[in-house]
């Protein structure tokens, strides 16, 4: 019965046991999911810390290496193959394994010598320094030279990469390379120390 104005002496309030059925989730959950968060985006953050270092790597050493070289397609000579603004990726060719069919890039015999990329439609002397005639696939007449190539090896067409040209051309500028880089990998690698050495939050509030 309940009264309001009780004549004995109120009791300490006596300890609440609370069952707590199975599987429930307990207060540690929370800060190990975060626990678990927090080391897939450092896993994240160096994988892709060393995708653009390896990409770094490709697109620059390789091509000091002569592994391959790329090219950005300025006219459409060459349509439909390959079109403005793309990238060829070319690859060397020993010059005695030059045959008609091959699309090559090679110095045309003209002033300025610039570098052209045609199909092979005639191998007019095969050997150490074949000649060869060549024609742009969207051309309806051969090219007006016969080029004679020099050297060990030509450079045979092997990819095409659509539009990708006019983006090599800006990551080869000056301030591309010092963002690449210094910028970028400082970031990503602050960014992943940051993440390892940042201290977990309690759950636990203080009473």
């Amino acid at each position: 019965m309940h009264t309001d104005t009780p004549t004995t002496q109120p009791e300490a309030p006596s300890a609440v046991v609370i069952d707590v059925p199975p599987g429930a989730p307990s207060a540690e959950q929370p800060a190990g999911a975060r626990s678990i968060g927090r080391a897939v985006a450092t896993i994240a953050i160096w994988a892709l810390l060393a995708a653009a270092l390896a990409v770094l790597a490709t697109v620059t050493l390789a091509p000091r290496l002569g592994l391959f070289q790329v090219e950005t397609v300025l006219s459409g000579s060459m349509a439909p193959r390959f079109e403005p603004g793309d990238l060829l990726v070319v690859v060397p060719e020993p010059l005695s394994d030059v045959r008609a069919g091959q699309v090559l890039s090679f110095h045309a015999p003209t002033p300025g010598h610039r570098v052209e990329t045609h199909r092979v439609i005639r191998v007019i002397h095969p050997g150490a320094h074949p000649i060869i005639v060549t024609k742009g696939d969207a051309n309806s007449a051969a090219d007006p030279w016969r080029a004679r190539l020099h050297g060990r090896t030509a450079w045979r067409m092997v990819a095409v990469v659509p539009r990708a040209g006019s983006l090599i051309r800006t990551l080869r500028e000056p301030w591309v390379h010092l963002v690449a880089v210094i910028l970028v990998p400082f970031l990503l690698a602050a960014a992943a120390l940051r993440s390892i050495w940042r201290p977990e939050r309690s759950d636990v509030e203080a009473p």
